[in-house]
This record gives C-alpha cells, sequence and structure tokens, in this order.
C-alpha cells in the first residue's frame, strides 16, 4: 500500500478492507465526523452531504463530485469502527 492509498473497512463484510485515495478518503471522514450529530436518530444521508458540501476541498470535490460516494465509504468505515451508528429506516447516521 503506498502513502496514496488507505485500507478501509466495510460493515457489511467483516474482515474485507478496501484501498482508497488516503487524501479524499481522510478529508470526507474529517467532515463526516464534524457534522454528524452524536445523538440519535442523527441525519439522513442527503442531509449529511448538504451539511458537509461546504467544508470540502473544492480541489479534491470540485464542485461535489463524486461526494456521495466518498461519504458511504467512509460511512461504511466508520460504522465498521464504531464512530458512527445507524438508525433503522429511513437511514440516520450519528457518532457514537
Amino acid at each position: 500500500m503506498s502513502d496514496e492509498t488507505i485500507e478501509i473497512e466495510n460493515v457489511g463484510q467483516p474482515g474485507k478492507t478496501y484501498r482508497a485515495n488516503r487524501q479524499k478518503f481522510e478529508a470526507m471522514r474529517a467532515a463526516v465526523i464534524k457534522v454528524a450529530p452524536s445523538d440519535p436518530p442523527g441525519m439522513t444521508i442527503e442531509e449529511l452531504k448538504q451539511a458537509l458540501l461546504p467544508h470540502l476541498d473544492e480541489t479534491l470535490f470540485p464542485g461535489g463530485e463524486k461526494a456521495g460516494w466518498w461519504i458511504k465509504a467512509v460511512h461504511l468505515d466508520l460504522e465498521a469502527k464504531g464512530v458512527l451508528a445507524r438508525t433503522p429506516k429511513p437511514v440516520r447516521l450519528y457518532r457514537t
């Protein structure tokens, strides 16, 4: 693994890891942690996306491009690590 990538987890596939761009992942992780509430029921994915878009580096995510994919990657990794939790439908995320 190079310094440009990071291994991330997926709560839906325990024990399996994936490589992702370190810079984009860490930028999105910081934004998700910054805006996700610490109390249930939390925010829907769309509410989370709208709240964190202003906090993203425009050079990494021009116009919010690909933000939805990176939110999902970060969400699944942080949920696997116990940092985020989700409620049942509609899915809402909050910090643990």
